[in-house]
């Protein structure tokens, strides 16, 4: 056994693309070897700025022979058929077997020559590799069919033990040589195998892990935050990144003027990572430290101080720029920026953004107007301002709602507004972040500057979710409105295509209602079941079974995701105890018998606070208010029991129903599972006697529709 390695060296790889990278040369080369019979013990992989590398641990110098068995045609087949079939495996008619009036064919292949396998793979790995973006180059790319690579391949090293594997791809022939750091190491590098690669090229500069550049550059900039009392603010894609654009990472602190700081410490942490890849710190206190980590591809003579001067240089001007950029916008106020918004075409059907902002605002003022939202403010009296920040709570008088509701639509009108600062048209990320910042700047609520910061908010799962009431009005309102508007011109997500984002509105929609306990129908028709998946979604990515939440949306009409959500919560308990694991065993039996023996007794579902059997056929006698007397023979003493603790369970459970108390709904149908149990132990549903069947039958299809008051237990596995 031995060692492969395989170093394919270029110019530079674009840092984000180099992880995934590694991973398709480890996928592609393994299902190479895979189509000649090996696998490596196990595959190292490595890559930097100029290299994409890996190593293949334990393959054999030679494959296995191996023997493959096709089976052909039939003996009776037309020649046609026979002759393809020879013509696949490359052999003729006397060398098939006839078995039992099949043509087989027994294919044996010799063992191989690793290293023959390695010159075949290589190639075919290069050029099957699926870069994001590839270029061609030189004279070969004035043809379609040169080869494509990310940037223009420089030199291969390919090795299995100590021998050269001899490749050779456009004009670029492998060989034992590579090449170290840029600047720390002139020359070239003799690679004697995959034993000594890594450790040749640490000697030249050159860290070949990604994940090891990674680790250093995390450590060094702490060590060298600390070293002024200042921490990193964790940015574990910021160390990628930086890994991905070094071979030999020095991180590296420098300052930058104070008075910087006067600028919107969001704007300063983007300008620092975004357009100089620099870490952001913090000081003791927790406030953005006027400093920044770069990382340096080289270990500069005099300790990067020239390196950290052009850095901070460079950054000043950038600054410079932000803090222009706010000192002009602010001299606008918001009112006239939203004027602007009538240029801005929102969709071609739905007209500008200040269209969109017109709806928004009436939306924002409605909800707030009709106690939707805002309607559990607290009590307490104080500044307007600060009561409509407080949360939710009781609202005391409806001259508070208007202040509300004026609030939320002034708001709304100046949510938008912010699109076309300066500010955001160089940092788009900022949207609404900057609006909050100018609203409190011209002296603006509270309440309107917070709901103009975080209007956008819930943009994903594990974002914070809006409680304040104006801002949950008109984060409420936008998503509404988006969602209804491009649903209303038939523009819905199709597939894994959604230009739009309507899935993460609806998923925003779902997160508000449900953290402020929000009582509205949300949709209806087409949009109501798009709201219904996407909960589904968001529950399963919760921890949910799939199957309780089927099990609850299959009583259908429900409009109202905190009653919803609620069922499902409830359902999840019970499921999980002892009386909702029997009860369940005994409505699948009464199920199937029912479903078997009398398919036509069907179950209408339940609607909130509705009980969910439909009623039976008139051959079917009722159990629900019949006594014992009234039958026309003596049930059994399990018969008469489960009929009386239906008596006593369904009134319990409907009536937590519709006062919307799941669990004790649930509790009264567990009173059920001990008569169930006896009844199926002593009592012969397809009783001789039509009376005594059909009767039973309808007293199962009562036990059905009481358990379907609550939840669809048909949908439930196990």
């Amino acid at each position: 056994m031995t060692d492969f390695l395989l170093e394919i060296r270029c110019e530079e790889i674009p840092a984000r693309m180099q992880l995934k990278a590694a991973d398709d040369l480890v996928r592609l080369f393994a299902e190479e070897l895979a189509k000649a019979g090996l696998k490596p013990a196990a595959i190292d992989s490595f890559v930097t700025p100029r290299r994409l590398a890996l190593i293949a641990r334990d393959l054999p110098l030679e494959t296995a022979a191996v023997s493959e068995e096709f089976k052909g045609p039939r003996t009776s087949a037309p020649a046609q058929a026979l002759d393809g079939f020879l013509r696949k495996t490359g052999l003729t008619q006397d060398q098939l077997e006839d078995r039992d009036g099949v043509w087989f064919a027994v294919v044996n292949k010799p063992g191989r020559a690793t290293a023959d396998v390695l010159a075949q793979a290589v190639p075919a790995v290069i050029r099957a590799f699926p870069w994001p973006k590839s270029m061609r180059w030189g004279t070969a790319s004035q043809t379609t069919e040169s080869l494509r690579w990310v940037r223009p391949l420089k030199g291969i090293v390919a090795i299995l033990g100590e021998e050269l594997v001899d490749i050779e791809i456009e004009g670029v022939r492998s060989g034992y040589a590579t090449l170290g750091h840029r600047f720390h190491h002139a020359g070239e590098i003799t690679i004697g195998g995959a034993h000594d690669y890594v450790e040749k090229l640490r000697a030249c500069h050159v860290i070949a892990s990604h994940q090891e550049r990674q680790a250093i550059i995390a450590a060094k900039a702490d060590e060298a935050a600390a070293a002024h009392g200042y921490s990193v603010i964790e940015d574990k894609g910021l160390i990628a990144e930086n890994a991905g654009l070094t071979e030999w990472p020095v991180p590296l602190l420098g300052d930058f003027d104070p008075a910087f700081l006067e600028v919107p410490p969001e704007v300063i942490q983007l300008t620092l990572r975004i357009n100089q890849k620099y870490f952001v710190l913090r000081d003791a206190a927790g406030k953005l430290a006027p400093a920044f980590i770069c990382t340096a591809n080289i270990e500069a003579k005099d300790g990067g101080a020239a390196i950290i001067a052009g850095n901070r240089k460079v950054l000043a001007a950038r600054l410079s720029d932000a803090r222009f950029f706010w000192e002009q916008d602010r001299k606008t106020p918001l009112a006239e920026q939203a004027k602007k918004l009538e240029r801005i075409t929102f969709h071609e059907k739905l007209g500008t953004v200040a269209d969109k902002v017109e709806r928004v605002a009436k939306l924002a003022r409605w909800l707030v107007e009709e106690g939707i939202v805002g309607s559990s403010a607290p009590a307490t009296a104080g500044a307007q301002c600060d009561e409509a920040q407080s949360g939710p709570g009781l609202l005391r008088s409806q001259e508070h709602k208007e202040e509300l509701a004026d609030l939320a639509e002034q708001a709304a009108r100046l949510a938008k507004a912010d699109l076309v600062t300066e500010m955001v048209g160089e940092f788009p990320e900022l949207q609404g972040v900057m609006g909050g910042y100018y609203a409190r700047a011209e002296g603006l609520p509270d309440a309107v500057a917070d709901a103009i910061r975080d209007h956008y908010k819930p943009v994903g799962q594990g974002d914070d979710v809006p409680t304040a009431p104006v801002t949950v009005a008109v984060s409420l309102a936008d998503k509404l409105d988006t969602l209804r508007s491009f649903f209303g011109i038939d523009e819905k997500p199709t597939g894994s295509r959604d230009p739009f984002a309507l899935r993460r509105a609806a998923l925003g929609v779902i997160q508000i209602v449900a953290a402020n306990a929000i009582r509205m129908p949300v949709a209806e028709g087409d949009l109501l079941d798009f709201f219904a998946d996407r909960l589904k979604v968001q529950q399963k990515e919760a921890g949910v079974r799939h199957d309780l939440i089927d099990a609850v949306f299959a009583l259908g009409g429900e409009d109202d995701l905190v009653r919803l959500l609620a069922r499902v919560k409830a359902l999840q308990s019970f499921v999980a105890t002892d009386d909702g694991v029997n009860l369940l065993a005994g409505y699948k039996r009464a199920a199937n018998i029912l479903k078997k023996e009398a398919p036509d007794l069907s179950v209408t579902p339940a609607k909130a606070g509705v009980s969910g059997d439909s009623a039976p056929p008139p051959e079917m006698p009722a159990f629900a208010g019949t006594t014992n007397k009234e039958l026309s023979y003596t049930p059994e003493q399990a018969e008469a029991d489960l009929l009386a603790a239906l008596d006593g369970a369904e009134p319990r459970a409907a009536e937590a129903v519709v006062a919307e108390d799941f669990e004790r709904a649930m509790a009264a149908l567990a009173s059920l599972r001990a008569p169930i149990d006896g009844f199926f132990e002593t009592v012969t549903v397809n009783d001789a006697d039509p009376a005594k069947r059909a009767s039973r039958l309808a007293l199962l299809a009562r036990v059905r529709g009481a358990v379907h008051s609550v939840a669809d237990f048909s949908k439930i596995t196990g």
